[in-house]
């Protein structure tokens, strides 16, 4: 069962995602939160595999939980939502540490399978976030960036295939497939990828290879 935590000020819209996930056999709501704060303190005092996290709260909003959730031991892993404002939530929620980005009004059924697939090391974005993600990339003039590709020369070369097929999208299981290696030795690469890029995310590590030019942009 995958463990996820719901966080929203807005008590009919959280009842309606606990409902939403409490319909698939595979996820169970542990915790449910009304601000970012409150998700923190629950998330340090249980175990959480997927935070839902609203973006705009009171006390605690979702960018900043997101940053502090990346900071403890057993850090869950976060999907922004929100209603508007796609670009600017969407980038923000990516450097904070979110693995994933949709928005309140995607269908149950992509909400659900969404919590899986991050559950599962991967990421997601919603088709038009990540779409536009790419062109404000092109828009700034930051692909190609010698701090990236820096930082990317330092990886080893096992490491640098690993994060190519990261890149991809690839679970753990599946880079592990695709390279011949055993699925705990992929997990351990990632974990040190992340260190030695300075990222807090599959995601930032994505993006970053793709700063650095190890892979051709895409969607």
């Amino acid at each position: 069962m995958i463990r996820t935590m719901v966080v929203d000020d807005d008590a009919p819209m959280r009842l309606a995602l606990v409902d939403l996930l409490a319909r698939d056999p595979a996820l169970t709501v542990v915790a449910e939160a009304v601000d970012g704060l409150q998700a923190v303190e629950l998330a340090g005092s249980m175990p959480i595999d997927v935070v839902l996290m609203d973006i705009r709260m009171p006390r605690l909003d979702g960018i900043a939980a997101t940053r502090r959730l990346r900071e403890l031991p057993d850090a869950p892993r976060v999907i922004a939502l929100t209603t508007a404002d796609l670009d600017e939530c969407a980038y923000r929620a990516l450097a904070a540490g979110a693995d994933g980005f949709l928005l309140k009004d995607a269908p149950p059924a992509e909400i659900a399978r969404a919590v899986q697939i991050v559950a599962g090391g991967r990421s997601m974005l919603h088709p038009v976030a990540a779409r536009r993600l790419i062109d404000r990339y092109h828009r700034t003039g930051a692909p190609r960036s010698v701090a990236a590709r820096s930082r990317v020369a330092g990886l080893t070369p096992r490491e640098t295939d690993v994060l190519r097929e990261l890149t991809d999208g690839l679970s753990n299981a599946e880079i592990a497939g695709v390279l011949g290696m055993r699925e705990c030795t992929v997990k351990a690469h990632v974990s040190r990828i992340l260190i030695a890029l300075g990222v807090g995310s599959r995601v930032q590590a994505a993006l970053l290879a793709r700063d650095a030019g190890l892979v051709q942009d895409g969607v």
